[in-house]
């Protein structure tokens, strides 16, 4: 079957050891737009962290996509908004309360910015701004706007501590919330209805492409439900074990342009 839809994550995927875009990946990206196939990246960051990626690599308008949020949240790159899985004030006091029983630092997002109520705000919430370019404000639980529209929230702390409270999770909170770890420091809590792999099927549905048609690559956990949804879904070669055990391929890391190469030989090759 032709590929028609190339799902890139972006960090340990797209992006190489340093966090860049190598030549060889923008190349080949922009051959894959140039021969028609849609270039969606899909991401757990906002827009704002993606929008220098799209810009090097060429992809822009209203008939290119991206997913965003860890697939909260569907949309052109002009901005016209598909899908949107939300969380809503009362549910961020649950998750809130819950980061006091795990023992770790939490915060939510929106799409214009992060909200602590941690007064001694944590350097994973910092590095997390600054790698989505969005500022960050600390309000006390009592002082949050109950009119938010927040697309994902967060337990950042140690990869330890993480670890322990992902494994920690109340069966309730399970049946309520997408969990997904997208970094060893990060444990992710999103609408039941959020998934990368949700996303991508819902916007090839859109496009009018089966899944067949669609190839997917990805390193995390959080990539694991498009690697499954994906008539074809690629690890790179610096994944974890799940989801090089889930994928039908397995490339080269994302330090040797492997996702260069994956598209050259799946996509750009038939």
């Amino acid at each position: 079957m032709t590929i028609k839809l190339i799902a890139i994550d972006i960090d340990g995927t797209l992006l190489n050891e340093n966090g860049d875009l190598n030549p060889a990946t923008i190349s080949a990206v922009q051959a894959a737009r140039d021969a028609n196939i849609k270039v969606v990246l899909c991401t757990g960051r906002p827009l704002t962290g993606v929008a220098n990626y799209l810009k090097q690599l060429g992809l822009s308008g209203d008939d290119q996509y991206v997913i965003t949020f860890n697939g909260a949240l569907a949309q052109t790159i002009s901005g016209r908004i598909l899908v949107h899985h939300t969380l809503d004030y009362q549910q961020y006091r649950q998750l809130e309360n819950l980061s006091h029983t795990l023992g770790t630092h939490f915060h939510v997002e929106t799409d214009q910015a992060i909200y602590t109520a941690n007064r001694d705000i944590s350097p994973y919430t910092i590095g997390e701004a600054y790698l989505v370019n969005m500022p960050i404000r600390y309000r006390a639980v009592d002082e949050m706007p109950t009119d938010l529209t927040l697309s994902k929230a967060m337990f950042i702390d140690d990869p330890k501590l993480v670890e322990a409270a992902y494994q920690a999770l109340p069966a309730e909170a399970k049946q309520q919330f997408y969990f997904v770890r997208s970094e060893p420091y990060f444990l992710e809590a999103m609408n039941q209805a959020a998934s990368k792999g949700n996303a991508i099927t819902g916007l090839a549905s859109d496009l009018g492409l089966t899944m067949a048609e669609v190839m997917a690559l990805g390193d995390q956990g959080n990539d694991l439900s498009m690697i499954q949804a994906a008539g074809l879904g690629i690890a790179m070669g610096n994944a974890i074990p799940e989801l090089k055990a889930a994928a039908q391929a397995v490339t080269l890391t994302n330090r040797e342009d492997g996702v260069a190469v994956a598209i050259q030989k799946y996509a750009l090759n038939h």
